[in-house]
């Protein structure tokens, strides 16, 4: 299956449904904004007011558009509420490789399982439909929440990426580099990541 930018893929099992993110997602999404700045501390490209969630939303609409990232809003089907953001970037067709990332949850959303059911919508698209060979993470190398939460799906740490990167806060971040190839998510990952959905 070649990958249609243009193309609104639904993502969903009986937890979880993702879709393609939309302008008029910033009513959806701001009062994570207002309320939950903390959200951001680690990204690279904060949103933590409502200006900065409307930038956020249009760069990612933008690069949909530019075919090289398609981002996905999180309806979590248990509370029947948005929960947070995730999507596809880098997307590298060609070298079948692509990454996964500026994910985000609010508070009351991680740690229920969200994640994990988020992860193997992704995981399975990308891997089975798309036939990509390698999907990369990366986060700020002090988050180790993220980093445990990656970890914790079956990625593999590959290396840090030293002074890549500006946090909000202006200083200088690493990055870490973790992924998993598609012999390892035929081998393992996807039936080890679907016993604990």
């Amino acid at each position: 299956m070649q990958f249609d930018f243009q193309k609104d893929y639904i993502l969903e099992n009986d937890n979880v449904l993702l879709r393609p993110l939309e302008i008029l997602d910033i009513e959806n999404l701001l009062h994570f904004s207002i309320n939950e700045p903390e959200l951001w501390q680690y990204s690279l490209l904060p949103a933590s007011n409502e200006s900065e969630l409307k930038h956020y939303i249009q760069v990612a609409l933008e690069k949909r558009n530019l075919k090289t990232d398609y981002p996905f809003i999180v309806f979590d089907k248990k509370t029947n509420s948005y929960a947070g953001s995730t999507r596809f970037y880098d997307i590298q067709l060609t070298n079948k490789c692509l990454q996964l990332g500026f994910t985000w949850y609010g508070k009351d959303y991680q740690g229920t399982g969200l994640n994990k059911n988020c992860k193997y919508l992704l995981l399975e698209f990308a891997f089975e439909k798309l036939n990509i060979e390698r999907v990369e993470f990366r986060a700020d190398n002090s988050n180790e929440k993220s980093i445990a939460a990656m970890k914790s799906i079956g990625c593999k740490i590959e290396g840090i990426l030293r002074s890549n990167g500006v946090r909000p806060n202006g200083e200088r971040r690493d990055s870490i580099i973790l992924s998993i190839l598609k012999t390892e998510w035929k081998k393992s990952v996807k039936e080890n990541l679907l016993k604990r959905l």
